[in-house]
């Protein structure tokens, strides 16, 4: 029993002693972008951040812009069904367009330079994906997507400033 206790204490010890190496990862890797707080934020919703490495920290911030690609694809499919303004629809469409682009193109880039250390291609794919998103911000007076479209700007520019750090 005595034996157990102990066996007990000293998993949760390294249980405690490996989050805190996470944590400080994470950390130490946010600081390095622009974006400190969306950085950490997303890391720490992740399970996958507690694989102590920094290219798979840069993975999950890549995922993050794919999901928000994604997200932004539906918003907009939903936008066009409720506008009729001829020039919102045409920038909407050239923001799916971008989007598109985005998801399809640059992210699985991104992913691919992350998993073999081609952190150049990383931050470039996800610059890429940083000025799509500026991109669609400007095809519109007043923006239905500002904050969407700032969202997922910030979250490319954190994935490629983590391939920059790698470098």
């Amino acid at each position: 029993m005595k034996s157990l206790m102990s066996l007990t204490t000293i998993f949760l010890l390294i249980s405690q002693f490996s989050v805190l190496a996470d944590d400080n990862l994470i950390e130490k890797t946010c600081k390095q972008t622009p974006f400190y707080d969306l950085c950490v934020a997303t890391l720490q919703n992740d399970s996958r951040s507690t694989s102590g490495n920094v290219p798979a920290l840069g993975g999950i911030m890549v995922d993050a812009v794919a999901v928000k690609a994604t997200e932004l694809l539906h918003h907009i499919q939903e936008l066009l069904k409720g506008t009729t303004d001829p020039k919102v629809k045409r920038s909407l469409k050239e923001c799916a367009s971008i989007y598109h682009a985005v998801r399809d193109a640059d992210v699985p880039q991104a992913t691919q330079a992350f998993a073999f250390g081609n952190y150049k291609f990383a931050e470039q794919a996800m610059n890429d994906a940083a000025n799509e998103a500026d991109t669609c911000q400007s095809k519109f007076v007043r923006s239905p997507l500002t904050v969407s479209n700032k969202n997922e700007h910030d979250l490319a520019t954190v994935a490629a400033s983590i391939a920059k750090f790698l470098l």
